[in-house]
Order: C-alpha cells, then structure tokens, then sequence
C-alpha cells in the first residue's frame, strides 16, 4: 500500500485535542466528524476513545479514496466507512440516504476558515439538525477574537488564506457565536490549544 496523505499539524494537535475530548464526552456516544481530511483524526479519536461510533466525512470527493484507506488502515470496529458531506447541502450526507440517526457529538476541525463565510451558519445550521438533545458541536482551529491580540502567526496566516482566496480567512469569535444563537445553539466552553488555536464547544440552548 502506498504511503496515505498525512498532515504534521494533525499529528501535532490530535492529542491535545483528545485530552480536551475525553474531558467533554461521556463515556459513550457516536461523533459525526466533518471535515475529516487525511482522516488522522478519526482513526486517533476512534481507537482511543472505543465505545464511542466515529462517522468521518468530507466535502471533496478527491480526498475520500485516501480517507477510505485510513479507516480500513487502521481496523477499528467503531470506526465508519467515510462518507461525502458538504455542509452547504440541505441533507447530510450529500449522498444516499439522509442520516437515520442524531449525534451526540458533531467535531468540526480547521474548516472554517478555508471555506466561504456561509459554511459557519450552514455548521451550525446542520448541528442543530442533526444533534441529539444534550449534543455538543466541538469546533477547533485558529479565529479572531474582540479584545483579544491576535498572534502575529495567525494574522500572516490569515494573510496568506486570503491571498489564495478572498473567501477564506480566519473568523471572528463573535461572528461565530452570533450563527450559533441563530441556529438555536450557544457557545458553552472555550479552550485555548496550543499554537493560538482554539477549542469551542456549543450546546443548544436552554
């Protein structure tokens, strides 16, 4: 088998991610991931947390081979077969039969700022849907805070996203929480990640 795409961010932020996870999940539970990219993720969460069903996913259909070969790679019973997800599409997933279950956790990884705006109230929107009642939508990546400095890394970051496409760039914390309250859901918990990152964590609101 040819060596599978990898990610060094990925297999530098995936731990601490998980010590932030395993501090919020319950002991069981089923996680829709979005996003799921080379899927290094998916494998680690799934095999370290086992009683937990992990659905990777993802929007280009390009990169859904490899994330296949990931799951199968890594032989794990709670780990599913990827399926192709764009959160702009009205059913999740965006093919087949829509999900016949809700999550109790939706994670949702360094996406948001290499999409189009629209991509954050259509997460939230879609995390409403299909969140079981207590569910968590756990975001992670770089944004932008009011009254808060930005780390000089994450605004050159923010250059550089922008200069590949106007329509990306890291979000504003604030613009974030506001399409969460639209869709029904409030920021509940904000970690701080290593290298400027954030962990945010929306629940519904009571």
């Amino acid at each position: 088998m040819s060596e599978l795409p990898s990610s060094a961010a990925a297999d530098r932020n995936k731990q601490p991610i998980l010590e932030v996870l395993r501090r919020l999940l319950g002991e069981r539970g089923t996680a829709l991931e979005i996003a799921s990219g080379t899927g290094q993720h998916a494998a680690w969460f799934a095999d370290a947390l086992g009683l937990w069903q992990w659905q990777p996913s993802d929007a280009d259909a390009r990169l859904l081979p490899a994330l296949t070969a990931r799951v199968e790679q890594a032989g794990l019973p709670n780990l599913r077969p990827p399926v192709a997800l764009d959160v702009m599409d009205t059913a999740w997933p965006s093919q087949g039969a829509g999900f016949a279950e809700r999550f109790d956790a939706i994670y949702c990884a360094n996406m948001l700022h290499i999409s189009p705006p629209a991509t954050c109230a259509a997460l939230m929107q879609g995390a409403a849907r299909h969140l079981q009642p207590g569910g968590l939508l756990i975001t992670y990546g770089p944004y932008v805070e009011d009254g808060r400095p930005t780390a000089p890394g994450n605004l050159a970051f923010d250059r550089s996203l922008r200069e590949r496409d106007p329509a990306w760039g890291l979000r504003r914390l604030e613009d974030v929480t506001a399409e969460a309250q639209r869709a029904g859901l409030a920021l509940r918990q904000r970690h701080e990640m290593p290298a400027n990152n954030l962990l945010l964590v929306f629940g519904f609101r009571s």
